[in-house]
């Protein structure tokens, strides 16, 4: 699943502090897509938007990422 696929990717950025100061520097979506396939994870962009439950924190993605996906 998706959700599944995002959420592992998001506890692995909690647990390495080299990929959260990776992902923190994403600014588009193609980036956190290609930073999180770089780390074995696949994801559908669909999935990170609402009403789905928001996996990341707004302390792990750039402000632009943070008015993107978790300010709806």
């Amino acid at each position: 699943m998706s959700v599944a696929q995002i959420k592992g990717f998001s506890d692995k950025a909690r647990g390495d502090a080299a990929l959260a100061e990776e992902l923190k520097a994403c600014q588009k979506m193609k980036e956190l897509f290609a930073l999180a396939r770089d780390h074995g994870f696949e994801f559908d962009e669909n999935a990170l938007y609402p009403p789905n439950e928001p996996q990341f924190t707004e302390d792990q993605l750039s402000e632009r990422l943070v008015k993107a996906l978790l300010r709806a």
